[in-house]
């Protein structure tokens, strides 16, 4: 008989929506202990114990992990993850589940990332099996499946789960993550796995600190991510009095110039929201100020979000090379698609790193 999520505390509810956690993040240690690599905490959880992320937890020695809900779903436009190098006006059929390694007082997903944190969230899992979210997929004629609105890394098995079933029906897939990854996880999703967007939060250790990680191990995932040949593209919300300044935002660029100049960098506009109500709203100005250092470091495709119509030339993609107009856009809305099927710019033909057909 299944667990009613009105008649059992919310923990009880997604203890029982658990399988065994992959082989692959499990390390089995003595006293039966284990250490778990799905995400960089890599928490070592003892018998009758939870992670930091309070979903995987070590019952007599096995670790326990999500499988077999959602707790949030969408169909919606593929930029909006945001990927803009990636089937342009395409929809990606986007899940989530509850719980996060992080705690970040801005999330405007904490409905599902902090509902085991704060019980004002109030969201409910609701069970679902992969066969059924590929066929939703179909039916809303997407052409990704993403998992997203909590941390994926966390429920990583699910994800691959959901992902084989659609990789069989031809759909592209995407995670969508806070970056606090470890070579283990990456290479368990790498094979089921097409596009990997990382919010990269800050540039500086205390304020990742203040969120619940270290940005040591954000830059390591940035790197491993491009070595592995996912599809990446790199997202700083723009917080003003938080990581705003020249230094950091030039710091950011810097950084990502590094690991691949043709990473996209999206820098979005904050607006106040959970628990982060002091800090004033982003300006389109602050925005463009960002793209110029990315600019100035040598990105090729820098992009302004969340304030669409504002923000010029930096919603759309250009070439590198001849500076043609090869997407425009309006917000989501894809203006004018002009990257051909063979992902060429078609004035010089100059290659245009991304997923284009």
């Amino acid at each position: 008989m299944p667990i009613s999520a009105r008649s059992a505390p919310l923990a009880t509810v997604l203890d029982a929506l658990t399988v065994e956690g992959a082989p692959e993040l499990t390390e089995h240690l003595p006293d039966r202990a284990l250490k778990c690599y799905a995400c960089g905490h890599r928490c070592l959880i003892k018998e009758g114990k939870r992670g930091i992320c309070k979903v995987r937890f070590n019952e007599a020695g096995r670790l326990l992990v999500p499988a077999n809900y959602v707790a949030a779903l969408a169909c919606d436009p593929t930029e909006k993850k945001p990927f803009f190098h990636v089937l342009p006006g395409s929809d990606t059929l986007t899940f989530g589940m509850l719980g996060c390694d992080l705690h970040c007082a801005y999330c405007q997903n904490w409905l599902t990332s902090q509902a085991l944190r704060d019980d004002t969230a109030g969201t409910s899992p609701q069970p679902v099996t992969p066969e059924r979210l590929v066929a939703m997929a179909k039916a809303y004629g997407a052409s990704l499946v993403g998992s997203s609105y909590n941390e994926p890394l966390i429920t990583a098995e699910w994800a691959v789960d959901v992902f084989q079933h659609a990789r069989a029906e031809g759909f592209r897939t995407a995670f969508i993550s806070n970056g606090n990854a470890t070579p283990q996880v990456l290479d368990y999703l790498r094979p089921w796995t097409d596009c990997y967007k990382i919010d990269l939060k800050s540039m500086n250790d205390k304020n990742y600190r203040q969120l619940g990680g270290v940005v040591g191990n954000i830059l390591d995932t940035v790197q491993m991510v491009h070595d592995r040949g996912f599809w990446e593209e790199i997202v700083t919300l723009v917080i003003p009095g938080f990581n705003d300044s020249e230094d950091e935002l030039k710091a950011a660029a810097d950084f990502i110039a590094s690991v691949s100049p043709d990473i996209p960098w999206h820098v979005t506009a904050f607006h106040q929201d959970y628990r982060m109500t002091e800090n004033a709203n982003t300006t389109a100005e602050q925005l463009i100020r960002a793209c110029e250092i990315g600019r100035e470091a040598g990105l090729r495709y820098i992009y302004a979000g969340n304030l669409p119509g504002r923000v010029g030339r930096w919603e759309n993609t250009y070439c590198p090379h001849c500076d043609e107009v090869l997407v425009e856009r309006h917000g989501y809305l894809i203006r004018e698609m002009n990257v051909t099927s063979e992902g060429k710019c078609p004035s010089c033909a100059q290659s245009i790193p991304g997923i284009w057909s």
